[in-house]
C-alpha cells in the first residue's frame, strides 16, 4: 500500500512514551556480556601476565615433571592446554597449574617442555605458552573486545530508547514511514515486535522494539518480498510491513497499533488515517494480523534438538576415534583411548588392530592392553 493516501494531522501530536521498548532480557544480556568479559580476563589474564614476566628471562628445565598435560581443540581453531607442573629449583620444590588458550590450526599432538623464570623460580609455564605468547594476547584481547563490545552496544541501545522516550513526551509533527517487521513473538503477556527502518527513503536501518498488550495489534499495511525469489521461496522471503511514524527528531520511529491508540488523536483524525488503509486492504481480505507459522510443540522441538545434539556428539566422537586409530602420532591419546575402550567389542578389536599395526613394537594403550596391562590383547 502507498503512503500517499495516508493523511496525518497537520499539527503536533503527542505519543505514548512506552511504545518503544528495550530488547527482551536487556538487563540480563548486558550484565551477562560484561560478566563473560570479566571471566575471560580473570581466567587467562593472570597466566598471561605471569608468562610475560617469564619471557623476560626464561630458563628451560630438563628435569621438570609435566603431569596430566592435555590440549583440547574446539571449533577446529580454539585450543586450550592445561597441565600440572612439578619441579625443584634451588633446593625448593614447586607445584604449578597452568591453563593456556590460543588460536591455532594445528592438527595432532603438541610437544612442550617446562620453562621457569630465572629471576622468579616460582613462576613456571609450558614452552608452548611462550611460543604462542602473542597469539594468546591477541586471542584473549579479541574475545574480550567482542564480548564487551556487545555489552557496550546494548548500553547504547538502552540510551537510544531512553532518549526516544524523553522526546515522545512532547507533541511534535508526524511523518509516516513504512517499517519491516523483522521478528515477533506472541505469548500470554502480549505481542513483542522487532521492526527495522529499512524501507523508507532515509533507510536508517535502525532496529526498534515494542510491546503490544493483549488485544492490541500492530497496523500492518502490506508485505515485502525478494523480487528475485519464486514460488515457496518468495513466500518465505515476504515480511510484514507496518505503518510507523517519525515523531519530530525522535531517533526511532514508532510502530502504530491498528486502532491508533498510541497517538493522541481525535476520532475524526483517527478515521481519516484508518479509512483509506481499510479501503486499500479490503480487496485482499481486510486488515492484516501477524500470525506465526505453525510449529511443532515446544517440548517436541526440545526433544529433537536434544537428540540432534547427541547425534552430533556421537558422530564427532566416532570421527575422532577413526582419526585416532588410523592417523594419530601416538597410541596414548587420552580422548582416543577412552572412546576406543567404551566402543562395542567388534569396533574395539578393529581399532586395536589398526593401532597395533602402527605401534605394535611399543606398549599397548588403555583399551587394548592384555591382562598384564602392558602387552596387546
Amino acid at each position: 500500500m502507498s503512503l500517499a493516501g495516508i493523511s496525518l494531522p497537520d499539527r503536533p501530536v503527542s505519543v505514548r512514551k512506552d511504545v518503544i521498548s528495550k530488547p527482551r532480557g536487556y538487563a540480563f544480556l548486558t550484565l551477562f556480556m560484561f560478566a563473560i568479559a570479566a571471566f575471560l580476563a580473570a581466567w587467562q589474564g593472570p597466566d598471561l601476565l605471569q608468562d610475560i614476566q617469564i619471557s623476560k628471562n626464561p630458563l628451560v628445565l630438563e628435569d621438570g615433571d609435566i603431569q596430566n598435560g592435555r590440549c583440547t581443540t574446539r571449533k577446529a581453531v580454539l585450543t586450550d592446554c592445561e597441565a600440572r607442573l612439578v619441579y625443584t629449583r634451588e633446593g625448593r620444590q614447586y607445584q604449578k597449574y597452568v591453563h593456556l588458550f590460543f588460536v591455532d590450526l594445528h592438527v595432532g599432538d603438541y610437544e612442550s617442555g617446562m620453562v621457569v623464570s630465572a629471576d622468579h623460580p616460582e613462576l613456571a609455564t609450558l614452552t608452548i605458552g611462550l611460543d604462542k605468547l602473542w597469539n594468546r594476547i591477541i586471542s584473549l584481547a579479541a574475545m574480550i573486545l567482542i564480548v564487551a563490545g556487545i555489552g557496550v552496544g546494548m548500553i547504547f541501545v538502552g540510551f537510544r530508547v531512553g532518549q526516544a522516550r524523553r522526546r515522545l513526551r512532547h507533541p511534535a509533527m508526524l511523518t509516516a514511514v513504512p517499517v519491516e517487521i523483522a521478528a515477533f513473538n506472541r505469548n500470554r503477556r502480549g505481542l513483542f515486535v522487532t521492526y527495522a527502518d529499512k524501507l523508507s527513503s532515509r533507510k536508517t536501518n535502525r532496529t526498534a522494539y515494542t510491546h503490544f498488550a493483549a488485544g492490541e495489534e500492530p497496523l500492518i499495511i502490506g508485505t515485502t518480498a525478494d523480487g528475485n525469489a519464486k514460488g515457496k521461496d518468495k513466500a518465505k522471503a515476504a515480511k510484514a510491513v507496518g505503518l510507523a511514524v517519525r515523531h519530530g527528531t525522535t531517533p526511532l520511529p514508532v510502530l502504530l497499533d491498528s486502532r491508533l491508540e498510541r497517538l493522541d488523536l481525535t476520532e475524526v483524525e483517527r478515521r481519516a488515517i484508518l479509512d483509506p488503509i481499510e479501503a486499500a486492504l479490503a480487496p485482499t481480505g481486510g486488515m492484516i494480523v501477524l500470525r506465526e507459522p505453525k510449529r511443532m510443540p515446544r517440548i517436541l522441538r526440545g526433544v529433537l534438538v536434544f537428540l540432534a545434539v547427541i547425534l552430533l556428539c556421537v558422530a564427532g566422537l566416532l570421527g575422532y576415534w577413526l582419526w585416532y586409530v588410523t592417523s594419530s602420532k601416538t597410541q596414548f591419546n587420552q580422548v582416543g583411548m577412552e572412546v576406543n575402550n567404551v566402543l562395542p567389542a567388534p569396533m574395539n578389536r578393529w581399532g586395536c588392530g589398526e593401532l597395533k599395526k602402527r605401534f605394535g613394537s611399543d606398549r599397548a594403550p588403555y583399551g587394548c592392553v592384555a591382562a598384564d596391562f602392558t602387552s596387546w590383547k
